[in-house]
């Protein structure tokens, strides 16, 4: 430290120069404090030369305060993501779901299924299976027999006097469910309203999910099982029709009784004929595989109209256990491609019914003043939809027609047709075949047959009778008619009296 001169004009303090000042020796006397120096800032240790650049960044404080907070947020976003994900990823592995739409034909079934009473076990399993919301779907028919709720003609519900039958069937409603399928195996059913709609009727769509654990996946396919054998059940003795609507196929009213064979009488040989050519064709699938050819087979009935060829091809039906599908082809909006497509989407098991094919090509009626009817099936697409490159396979078709002379060869060569049966006016055959189903309990010993036969022998109905050809052609009548006769006089004495109705009538233009 530098001298400091002398000659002040003020005394110096203690430690600088001045004089010290003793302290005092006084035990009583308080020490002089020492003063110590402000605590200087700790710097880091210094980084030796060779230090990497990460390694100088994470001693920087303000980077390293940042990735601290970035990785607890991280690591809460993750942990909270992973919490999220765990019952979904449990779900996936535990449980296996199956999807149905209303589109598809189980629907129906399974619903059925579902709607059957059955036991639920404990006390906690009808707490878990109970369900709180259901729909209910009626069908009601005429008064007969079978298991269902009567109902009588009250509130609109009846029909005169008379009573009709209704079947009533209470299905889970829309929302979540459990059902008991069997002692441990319970499934989850959750069937949804979506917000679209058909566009051909205006209905919702609507889906149904089955969820159940993977170690019962196998129940599936006997819970499918189940459910269809139930609906073949239901449908016992019925015919189901099923007619196009835009894309798909829909049933056509109510399934249909069953109609006997028995009850639709042909002429002599050609019931039988048909019926073994049509079995004799279902049992040769192999064959044609083994030679390639297409499996399916066309037959077209023509005859005047009220001559049974409907009546046949449902009995055919019934007789064979298959459904019936119509295909209307003047239908507004029917093109070739979409009758290409609903002909590869034909129902399993059903007959394909196109009535009056003659008058489907040719009977179109103008729809707009400047004489266009819209889209349409042309000729070519009806050909290639029955035999062509977009035909299906695995079909029995019906073709009728009252006028076989107005088709085109085309259409009736062999591949689309493979034979033709005219079923024609009733003969004396069919005549006495039906007298004898409708009065043969009463008619023992045949006279009356033979009454009945005679009478329309004298009115010429027969094209081998008396008065046949002599100046009165076309006076042939109908099995249709026979059968409305017999079902308007229901003792045969007035059947005999009024023979005279089968005679066909006709109406001259009335005179404006």
């Amino acid at each position: 430290m530098p001298e400091l001169p002398n000659n002040l004009p003020f005394p110096l303090p203690p430690g600088l120069g001045g004089p010290t000042v003793a302290s005092p020796s006084s035990p009583n006397s308080l020490p002089n404090p020492t003063i110590q120096p402000a605590a200087q800032p700790t710097t880091p240790a210094p980084l030796p030369p060779n230090a990497s650049s990460l390694d100088r960044l994470f001693q920087n404080p303000v980077f390293a305060g940042g990735v601290g907070l970035a990785g607890l947020g991280a690591a809460a976003a993750f942990a909270r993501r992973t919490l999220v994900r765990i019952p979904h990823l449990l779900r996936r592995q535990l449980l296996v779901t199956v999807e149905i739409s209303k589109r598809d034909p189980s629907y129906s079934w399974v619903l059925a299924y579902l709607s059957q009473p059955r036991p639920n076990g404990g006390w906690l399993a009808k707490r878990i299976t109970r369900i709180r919301s259901y729909a209910v779907s009626t069908a009601t028919r005429a008064a007969g027999s079978g298991n269902s709720v009567e109902a009588h003609g009250q509130g609109g519900v009846g029909n005169g006097n008379g009573k009709v039958e209704a079947d009533i069937m209470v299905q889970p409603g829309y929302g979540s469910h459990i059902i008991r399928h069997r002692p441990g195996v319970y499934i989850g059913v959750e069937r949804e309203k979506a917000g679209t709609t058909t566009t051909m009727t205006g209905e919702p769509h609507e889906t149904l999910k089955l969820t159940m654990l993977w170690s019962h996946r196998h129940v599936l396919q006997e819970l499918f099982a189940e459910a269809h054998a139930l609906a073949s059940k239901l449908h016992e003795g019925k015919t189901v029709v099923y007619t196009a609507k835009r894309m798909e196929w829909a049933p056509l009213g109510k399934p249909r009784d069953k109609r006997p064979l028995g009850s639709v009488i042909l002429d002599d040989g050609v019931k039988e004929s048909l019926v073994a050519d049509v079995k004799k064709f279902l049992a040769a699938r192999q064959w044609y595989v083994d030679r390639g050819v297409p499996y399916r087979r066309g037959y077209l009935l023509y005859g005047p109209p009220g001559t049974g060829k409907t009546s046949f091809i449902q009995a055919l039906a019934g007789e064979l256990d298959y459904s019936v599908a119509m295909i209307n082809l003047s239908e507004m909006g029917m093109t070739d491609d979409l009758l290409a497509y609903l002909l590869t989407q034909q129902p399993e098991k059903s007959i394909l019914v196109l009535e009056d094919i003659d008058a489907a090509l040719t009977n179109r009626r103008q729809r707009e003043p400047d004489g266009y009817s819209g889209k349409t099936v042309t000729f070519s697409g009806l050909l290639n939809a029955l035999d062509g490159l977009a035909a299906g396979e695995d079909r029995i078709a019906f073709l009728t027609t009252n006028h076989a002379d107005r088709l085109d060869p085309a259409l009736i060569r062999p591949g689309r047709v493979d034979m033709m049966v005219r079923i024609g006016e009733a003969t004396r055959y069919q005549s006495a075949s039906m007298w004898e189903r409708y009065y043969g309990d009463v008619d023992i010993d045949g006279k009356g047959k033979e009454r009945f036969l005679a009478r329309m022998d004298e009115l010429g109905l027969f094209d081998n009778s008396e008065g046949a050809g002599e100046g009165r052609p076309g006076t042939y009548t109908s099995t249709a008619a026979i059968q409305g006769l017999f079902i308007k006089f229901d003792k045969m004495e007035g059947a005999i009296e009024h023979v005279q109705e089968l005679i066909p009538k006709t109406f001259k233009p009335e005179l404006s």
